[in-house]
């Protein structure tokens, strides 16, 4: 089934029970195919089933090393004399 985004927005409830009874249902903007529903089973039969959790971060990608990194700075100081 295809369904134009806005149609699909709209009813999008029916678009998941659809892709869940009937199989993969594609959305198109101006005519043009840009996505497709699909249910869970089908998708992680595509894709190898769920990775565990240690399989998940040994996949990430790299990070830069200043995402990691703590801000040197120390929290301001408050004066509370007058607690």
């Amino acid at each position: 089934m295809r369904w134009q985004v806005q149609e699909a927005k709209q009813r999008f409830s029916e678009v998941l029970r659809r892709a869940q009874e009937d199989g993969p249902q594609i959305v198109t903007k101006h005519g043009e195919e840009i996505a497709v529903l699909i249910d869970i089973n089908a998708y992680r039969h595509l894709t190898g089933g769920e990775l565990s959790f240690k399989d998940f971060l040994r996949t990430m990608p790299e990070l830069p090393d200043e995402v990691l990194e703590r801000p040197e700075e120390y929290p301001r100081e408050i004066d509370r004399s007058d607690d």
